[in-house]
């Protein structure tokens, strides 16, 4: 006997919400049950393609739905998300989990009273890039992560440290694993009331020193990330989804090789770097299959509600400093 599909829907279809309405009226195991939008030409046109129902009231969503992606902006990402919970609905909620700790916290509560699961939309955690970092990198040392974006108004009702650098908070706090020492941050307003340009130099307990940089003042897209071991050092793309990677190992044998007359010195063309082979995928299909299937399972999702809080508070405490150092 097959078992039932999960009940979806998506509250807010805009630019990215749309989406994730695509991939639940496609996804195996989930069916698109139907979406909360406000605007009446937008929700015609979503549920027209999708072949959805349009809710009048986020209840009523929650009422027909198992599980609902909160796509709204940051700052009523908890004005969506709690009467949901209080529907006993399970939650992926787009990055960053809300707009302050104080919110974040109501969210974690009412999800635990209700027994509901939240995961917070940390994509590239579930990017094929993220994959291969977290099997490779067992002690960093240092690592810089770069993300660029061209200047659009969608997003700016928060600063680009909560825009685009959280991304990079989630996967610093995922991959080195120790408590933060020590943050120093810079930031400039451009366009926008909040900080445009933004980087952050973020000291571990552990010794290792991250170095994160964001903007959306860019005149091209860019997500890239360094990371230096005693063991290796890896280069990675996470829009193109490539990389190289340096291990010691093979620098030793190339030394071997060099010194028993095997390569010339000073012939680069030798040295061993390797080119990662990652098996490519779209990030967001791939998260919304993770979460469809921590709903059906009953178990906590890759992404949880606690990582998300911790994103949030480094990512406030680095948007506090730039603010402070600006006054």
């Amino acid at each position: 006997m097959a078992k039932p599909k999960i009940r979806c829907g998506v509250a807010g279809v805009g630019s990215l919400g749309q989406h994730h309405a695509r991939i639940y009226a496609t996804l195996p195991g989930a069916e698109l049950a139907g979406i909360y939008e406000p605007n009446d030409a937008r929700a015609a046109e979503i549920c027209a393609k999708f072949n959805c129902r349009r809710f009048a009231t986020i209840e009523e969503l929650g009422d027909a739905c198992d599980a609902v992606s909160v796509v709204v902006p940051t700052d009523r990402h908890a004005e969506v998300a709690l009467p949901l919970l209080a529907k006993k609905t399970h939650l992926l909620i787009e990055k960053p989990i809300c707009a302050s700790l104080e919110e974040a916290e109501q969210v974690l509560t009412a999800a635990r009273e209700n027994g509901c699961l939240v995961q917070v939309g940390h994509i590239e955690h579930f990017n094929p890039v993220m994959a291969f970092l977290e099997k490779q990198v067992d002690h960093p040392q240092y690592i810089t992560a770069e993300r660029l974006a061209p200047y659009q108004p969608r997003g700016t009702e928060v600063g680009v440290v909560l825009d685009l650098m959280i991304h990079d908070i989630g996967i610093m706090l995922a991959l080195v694993k120790s408590p933060i020492a020590k943050i120093d941050s810079v930031g400039v307003n451009v366009l926008s009331k909040t900080e445009d340009i933004a980087n952050a130099r973020i000291q571990f307990e552990n010794g290792c020193v991250a170095n994160l940089s964001a903007s959306r003042m860019s005149l091209k897209k860019a997500r890239e990330i360094r990371v230096f071991q005693d063991n290796a050092y890896l280069s990675l793309n996470f829009m193109e989804q490539k990389g190289h990677l340096v291990k010691k190992s093979d620098i030793i044998a190339y030394g071997l090789k060099m010194k028993i007359g095997l390569v010339k010195a000073g012939d680069v063309s030798s040295i061993p770097v390797k080119e990662i082979p990652i098996e490519k995928g779209e990030p967001l299909a791939l998260e919304l299959a993770s979460f469809v299937e921590s709903v059906a399972k009953a178990r906590q999702p890759k992404v949880g509600a606690a990582l998300g809080k911790s994103a949030l508070e480094v990512a406030i405490t680095i948007t506090e400093q730039i603010r402070a150092g600006r006054k």
